[in-house]
């Protein structure tokens, strides 16, 4: 049971420092209003604080029935 993030770039990455925009391809988000599905890990988190003011996160929570 592992848990996943949905991560949206919602800001556009033009005029961002270099580290962000490593970031955000390194999370595999290129254009805007584009969808990743991440597992919630330590580094995905931490991946996501550097670029916070560009994105937006949902939490998916895998149930068992």
């Amino acid at each position: 049971m592992s848990d996943t993030l949905r991560i949206t770039l919602v800001k556009s990455m033009i005029g961002r420092p270099e580290k962000h925009r490593k970031v955000l391809a390194g999370m595999g988000l290129r254009k805007l209003n584009r969808t990743v599905e991440l597992e919630d890990t330590p580094s995905v988190r931490g991946m996501i604080r550097k670029v916070s003011h560009l994105v937006s996160v949902e939490e998916n929570r895998d149930e068992v029935a």
